[in-house]
């Protein structure tokens, strides 16, 4: 039996702060902003709110390289901001959950110089370091971010250190029980100063098989895809156990990990009653189409189909087991309703259907920021616009592929990471709102349209919709039917439909989707009591035959 929690019938919301909110016209979000729009974000009903990285970094990967866990990185504010946001948030009964990236840290960190300094000291031992041998690497992995997963090591021509992401993020040896310690000294440190716990990034990777392991090459640039380390790294199970007994047991934390595997025991091992972490997001929407060979290979999909049976395949796998954490998108996706919806159909009646669907599905709701104003992709128009250092790789492997300049940036655009990164759209003002000053990354120009200040005086906009879902999830009526109801398919096999029950112990709900443009007919089970939710003015039924418009979207009470 699922153990009841207390942030089972939360929901949590993901701030970027460099883009959120900018109150010293520097162009970057900043701490204070966050504080300033505390009360719109209670007033949509969140109560978990997870701050991706604001820690000291060089932000050569926006903050997921670290070159101090204790300090707040000056661009974002102070530690007294970081103290302020704590206690504001307290007193409004919400929750602050900070990044936690223990795979890695930055080349700045105090660290690695040291390391750099003497490879074969104290400070060595908390990196992979190895020999040169004929300016052979080590092995033939291939980073995240592309290129091998080796660099020479600063001020040595005789040593390489790893990074499987980003050549300024070294990666950290968890074999060694020195690093562990000062790891969970860390975590200890902000659990006790008053976060209530962390999104734990990239954590697949803290484990690794022999490092002078090389893989069958599976492109011309003779290296191997990084998926082959996770495959065979074993052991993983024993570095988080000790993490959770360390740190966020302790302190009754609340985890949410960034889990890609395969393995069949995933679940249980780490959202089960005595799992790793308190939850794991549900990338499997996420990975449709996507290739191993690079953005410009990824598939069209048809998405009211893919979306079904990524999401229906999840909640079949989790069963009772755990809590999943389910997402539209997040800061290292495209928006979803640019990903998930046909560009030609792309509306407030197919983004109301596209939030349905997922916030109704059993687990945590995480909804990113901008989302629930419906944001979308950004028209880019040159690749000079492009920030994020994962489309830059991208472009180069799709030139690499023989696409021109053209194509390729056509080809990658639509997937990179800086479409969920232009600033927050919080007004019709000058740069959305964002900032007096000019912002880090361009705003996307449709803000006129599309910004908070308008929709909150709206009763039919996004920000009310999503309003909405979530006062549905807290309703004493309709909690325990939405938060714990089993997920149940309802004619699974009708092409381009998103139907399924929520059975609860006394109530039952039947959300049912048009996920396509045209109209399309559906044969209700029987009566229903009420209609809960519906995107649109009209219910168009014919004694048990729903007639549903294009992305309409209906929750009954069965």
């Amino acid at each position: 039996m699922l153990e009841k929690k207390w942030w089972h019938e939360k929901a949590a919301y993901q701030i970027y702060p460099k883009s959120f909110c900018d109150t010293n016209g520097d162009g970057i979000g900043d701490l204070k902003g966050v504080i300033s729009k505390l009360d719109y974000l209670k007033d949509l009903g969140v109560d978990i709110i997870w701050l991706s990285p604001i820690y000291c970094s060089p932000l050569a990967d926006q903050g997921y390289d670290i070159s101090d866990y204790y300090d707040i990185d000056p661009r974002f504010g102070t530690m007294e901001d970081m103290d302020e946001l704590l206690k504001e948030a307290k007193a409004r009964d919400m929750y602050i959950v900070m990044d936690l990236v223990v795979n890695h840290c930055s080349d700045e960190h105090e660290w690695f110089k040291k390391a750099c300094e003497d490879p074969d000291g104290e400070y060595g031992k908390y990196f992979y370091i190895a020999d040169t041998k004929d300016y052979k690497l080590p092995n033939n992995w291939r980073s995240y971010f592309g290129g091998p997963v080796w660099d020479l090591l600063p001020g040595h021509t005789d040593k390489y250190y790893m990074h499987v992401f980003h050549k300024k993020q070294p990666d950290l040896n968890w074999e060694n029980p020195k690093l562990r310690e000062e790891i969970y000294k860390m975590i200890n440190w902000w659990l006790d100063r008053g976060v209530a716990g962390f999104r734990i990034d990239a954590i697949m990777n803290i484990k690794k098989p022999n490092i002078y392991t090389s893989y069958p090459a599976d492109r011309d640039d003779g290296l191997a895809g990084i998926d082959n380390m996770l495959h065979d790294a074993e052991g993983i199970d024993d570095f988080l156990h000790e993490m959770k007994t360390e740190t966020f047991e302790k302190h009754h934390a609340f985890t949410v990990g960034e889990v890609f595997t395969d393995r069949p025991d995933a679940l249980e091992a780490f959202i089960g009653n005595n799992g790793h972490f308190s939850s794991m997001f549900d990338f499997a929407e996420t990975i449709a189409g996507k290739s191993d060979d690079g953005w410009y290979k990824c598939k069209p999909v048809v998405w009211g189909e893919e979306y079904k049976k990524a999401a229906f395949g999840t909640q079949k796998r989790l069963g009772d087991i755990g809590f999943i954490s389910n997402i539209i998108e997040n800061h290292d996706e495209p928006r979803g309703v640019s990903h998930y919806i046909p560009e030609a159909d792309v509306s407030d009646t197919s983004k109301k259907m596209l939030a349905a669907v997922n916030v109704m599905l059993r687990g945590l709701p995480f909804i990113y920021q901008g989302q629930e104003l419906g944001m979308t992709n950004v028209a880019f128009h040159s690749i000079d616009e492009i920030d994020d250092c994962s489309t830059l790789d991208e472009y180069q492997v799709a030139l690499d592929a023989g696409l021109t300049p053209e194509a390729a940036f056509k080809a990658v655009v639509p997937y990179s990471r800086d479409n969920a990164r232009t600033p927050f759209q919080w007004d019709a003002t000058a740069n959305a709102g964002f900032t007096t000053g000019t912002p880090w990354l361009k705003v996307n120009p449709n803000y006129t349209g599309i910004n908070a200040a308008e929709q909150v005086n709206r009763p039919d906009s996004m920000y009310h919709w999503y309003k909405e879902l979530i006062a549905l999830r807290k309703n004493p009526e309709y909690k325990d039917v939405v938060v714990y109801g089993e997920v149940v398919p309802y004619k699974e096999e009708q092409t381009n439909l998103m139907a399924y029950y929520r059975k609860g112990t006394d109530r039952t709900l039947l959300v049912v989707a048009n996920y396509q443009h045209d109209a399309q007919d559906v044969v209700l089970p029987g009566t229903y009591k009420k209609v809960l939710m519906n995107n649109l003015e009209t219910l168009d039924l014919n004694g048990d035959i729903l007639h549903m418009p294009g992305y309409q979207v209906v929750i009954f009470e069965m």
